[in-house]
């Protein structure tokens, strides 16, 4: 088995983040692994056809991106005191994202959360977890929320 020395933790931020979270340090931990943890923010190029100027939505993405910037900061401080981490904001599709930060990192794992979605959400949402696991050239680890709602 490669040794894993890096760990990419992908979170979307919410409540279910903490849950990721905490099988990444139990990870990192017993690997002596280090964790760049990443949220990918959405883009919102798709809706340009939709009447909505590109100036207006390049400015509802910068607020989305500060934000996600802060509140990334604040998860990290407060969610991974025992172990080496870093966070980081990146802004696109976020399967796309995740896999290109695991490549440029040179992480050798990744730990995600899935939300469990079936029916219509699914098809009208997708699943970026899936998308991950199958475009993915190293191992990927999906956490399904201990409470799916």
């Amino acid at each position: 088995m490669k040794k894993i020395s890096k760990i990419l933790c992908a979170v979307d931020l919410s409540q279910h983040s903490e849950e990721v979270a905490s099988y990444a340090t139990t990870f990192a931990k017993a690997l002596g692994a280090e964790i760049i943890v990443v949220y990918a923010a959405p883009d919102l190029a798709q809706y340009v056809g939709l009447h909505v100027p590109p100036s207006s939505l390049e400015g509802t993405v910068q607020k989305i991106v500060a934000g996600a910037e802060k509140s990334m900061e604040e998860f990290v401080t407060a969610t991974f005191k025992e172990v080496k981490t870093k966070g980081v904001v990146v802004h696109g599709y976020p399967a796309e994202e995740i896999i290109e930060t695991a490549k440029a990192s040179g992480a050798d794992m990744i730990i995600m959360g899935t939300h469990g979605r079936k029916g219509f959400d699914r098809i009208l949402f997708g699943s970026v977890a899936e998308r991950v696991v199958k475009s993915a050239s190293i191992p990927v680890l999906t956490i399904r929320p201990s409470k799916v709602s």
